[in-house]
C-alpha cells in the first residue's frame, strides 16, 4: 500500500506494506534485554487464591499482570521529565509522530577508558542534512543487543559536545540502541540528557530520546520517514514502537 505524505511543503511516496520495526519487545520467554541494576521483567496470570487468569488453568480468558521498568526492559521514548523536578509527561508532550529520518551508524571512539560517540563522527555521518530526526546504530551490531544484560558494563555513549551539536542542527527526535546517550555511571551529571534537552536554557518540552533500539543490518544508512509509536502512559518516559518506512525514489 503506498501512501503520500507532505512534509514541510513537500510530497514523498512511502510503502506502508514493509514496515521496519525497529523497537526491542518485553520477552519473558527468553533473556529479556536489560540494564540499570533490577531484576528482570515478569509477566504473570492474575491470582485471587481461587481463580488464575490463564486459560490453560481453566479460565476463560488470559488476565495477566505485567511487572516492568521502561528505562531498564524495552525500548521507550522518554522527554525532558526524565531529568526535571518538575513533572512533565512524555504523553501531554509528544503530539507529532512521524518524523522525517536519517539512519547513520557509528563506530564508538575510544576516550580514555570509555568508547564514545562524538561531534566530528555525527557531523562527518549527517552532514548538511536537516533531519526532525536521527536513529544512530552503534558497531558491532550483534543479535545480543536484543538480549544482553547491560548493568555495570559500561556501554558506549555520547560526548556532551555531541549532544549540542544535535540540538544544534535541529534534531528534535533522538534513537539510540544503547541503554542510555550518557555514561552509566557519571555521577548524575547527565551531560547528553541535559545538552540535548537544554535544561541551562529553554527546555525542548517537545523533544524526545528513544533508546534501547535495534536497527538489523540490512536497514541501509539512509532517509527514511519514522513513525514514533508510543503508549500512553503519563510518565517521563513509555514504551515505544519505532518503526521506519523507506521513501519510493
Amino acid at each position: 500500500m503506498i501512501a503520500e505524505i507532505k512534509y514541510n511543503s513537500r510530497k514523498y511516496e512511502i510503502d506502508l506494506s514493509k514496515p521496519i520495526d525497529i523497537s526491542i519487545p518485553i520477552d519473558v520467554s527468553k533473556q529479556n534485554v536489560n540494564a540499570w541494576y533490577i531484576d528482570d521483567p515478569k509477566i504473570f496470570p492474575v491470582s485471587d487464591g481461587k481463580w488464575v487468569g490463564s486459560v490453560a488453568q481453566g479460565a476463560d480468558v488470559n488476565f495477566n499482570n505485567i511487572h516492568f521498568n521502561p528505562h531498564s526492559h524495552i525500548t521507550h521514548t522518554e522527554c525532558v521529565g526524565h531529568i526535571t523536578e518538575k513533572v512533565y509527561s512524555i504523553n501531554k508532550n509528544l503530539n507529532q509522530f512521524f518524523f522525517l529520518t536519517e539512519v547513520i551508524t557509528v563506530v564508538p571512539e575510544t576516550l580514555n577508558d570509555d568508547e564514545v560517540i562524538s561531534k566530528k563522527q555525527l557531523q562527518f555521518a549527517l552532514g548538511n542534512k536537516k533531519r526532525d530526526a536521527v536513529v544512530i546504530r552503534t558497531l558491532p551490531n550483534l543479535d545480543e543487543k536484543k538480549s544482553y544484560r547491560y548493568s555495570n558494563t559500561n556501554p558506549p555513549y555520547l560526548l556532551e559536545e555531541a549532544a549540542i551539536y544535535l540540538r544544534e542542527k535541529g534534531v528534535r527526535h533522538l534513537l539510540i540502541d544503547l541503554p542510555s546517550v550518557d555514561k552509566e555511571k557519571d555521577g548524575g551529571l547527565l551531560l547528553a540528557h541535559n545538552a540535548f534537552w537544554n535544561t541551562s536554557g529553554k527546555l525542548r518540552l517537545d523533544a524526545t530520546i528513544t533508546e534501547f533500539i535495534y536497527v538489523p543490518n540490512s536497514v541501509e544508512d539512509e532517509t527514511y520517514f519514522l513513525n514514533l509509536m508510543v503508549a500512553p502512559f503519563e510518565n517521563d518516559a513509555t514504551p515505544s514502537k519505532p518503526v521506519l518506512y523507506q521513501i519510493i525514489p
